[in-house]
């Protein structure tokens, strides 16, 4: 049987290790800078940023989901943004991801979310299949764009 709970402050050395494990997972453990102290103040600092929602089957951890509010000019209302989803292996196809994905679907309807999204890496073809077969559309026409490190910076010094 698997529940599902918010995270509390304790839970931070298994957040950490979820992120660690997920990172593995998709080739980028290397782009990790994230610690415990950071974490600690981005989820239960005095301006938290994000929110956890831990899924746990009988005793055991088995994934979690990281998400935060994001807004549509378009829509006029808030959204909600899934940043990390990750399912130990061994609980893979117990339904625990869709478990996730279906909490925080009803949290974006409880909340008044226009819309609830999240990224995928265009490699990983189980989860977009499993995305697809809950409804999800895989959006083709829009790319993600970042600046980080030294781009950032250097953007920054024109303001």
């Amino acid at each position: 049987m698997t529940t599902l709970r918010a995270a509390t402050p304790a839970d931070v050395p298994l957040i950490l290790g979820f992120i660690h494990d997920l990172a593995e997972y998709e080739k980028l453990r290397d782009q990790v800078i994230c610690d415990q102290a950071m974490l600690h103040t981005s989820l239960f600092g005095e301006r938290a940023q994000a929110e956890v929602v831990i899924a746990e089957h009988g005793s055991h951890a088995a994934g979690f989901a990281l998400f935060f509010h994001n807004f549509s000019t378009f829509r006029g209302r808030r959204g909600l943004y899934l940043e990390d989803l990750f399912v130990r292996p061994e609980y893979r196809g117990a339904g625990v991801g869709k478990q996730l994905l279906a909490h925080l679907a009803h949290l974006a309807i409880e909340r008044g979310c226009a819309r609830f999204e999240w990224a995928v890496l265009d490699w990983n073809a189980p989860a977009i299949g499993f995305y697809q077969s809950l409804g999800a559309r895989v959006l083709d026409d829009w790319r993600v764009c970042r600046l980080d490190g030294d781009a950032l910076t250097r953007l920054a010094e024109l303001a």
